[in-house]
């Protein structure tokens, strides 16, 4: 004699089956994972000499610092990480955006905000073009540009507009020396 199961409990089972079927069909179907950004081509690379460890030195050779720029985000986005030799610090995001055809830095320290864009010039130093906001509220227009040498070594220089003359100034000029890495031998 076979065993009755009474219609609710059936109903139940039946359900119970379904969604354990449909459970083991959604296990079994494998989630693709993101596709990766596109940060491919010649204009997001433009900025990639500046990607290393470096000591930076004032053109007369004392050290102001060391600096550590990172291409990170799949190579679309380039992260400064400075600390001065005094020990204050600062970081930028660099990125290029292709909308714009421009890079674009963005630099934050205790001292204030950088906020710049551009991209190569013809000799093939990346100039930015922008305004710096201090922290007790001046802003003044701003320039930066880095300059990869013959000898690895890359010139950051930059200038500040005086806002009553309307002259630049020279604000820093810095000489980054890749450091050496211990190959371990």
């Amino acid at each position: 004699m076979t065993p009755v199961i009474p219609a609710t409990a059936c109903s139940i089972l039946i359900l119970l089956g379904a969604c354990a079927s449909v459970a083991r069909a959604q296990e079994s179907v494998p989630t693709p994972p993101p596709a990766p950004a596109n940060c491919e081509g010649d204009a997001y690379r433009a900025f990639d000499f500046w990607v290393g460890d470096w000591i930076v030195t004032d053109p007369a050779g004392t050290e102001q610092g060391s600096n550590t720029i990172t291409s990170e985000e799949n190579g679309c986005l380039l992260v400064e990480r400075w600390t001065s030799a005094t020990g204050s610090t600062g970081q930028s995001y660099n990125y290029y955006n292709p909308e714009r055809g421009t890079w674009r830095q963005v630099w934050v320290s205790a001292g204030g905000v950088i906020d710049y864009e551009g991209g190569l010039t013809e000799t093939g130093s990346m100039k930015l073009v922008g305004e710096i906001v201090n922290r007790n509220g001046t802003s003044a227009p701003f320039t930066g540009e880095w300059t990869p040498n013959e000898d690895g070594t890359v010139t950051q220089h930059f200038e500040q507009q005086d806002t009553e003359t309307g002259e630049w100034s020279v604000w820093f000029t810095g000489i980054y020396t890749r450091l050496e890495v211990d190959s371990g031998e």
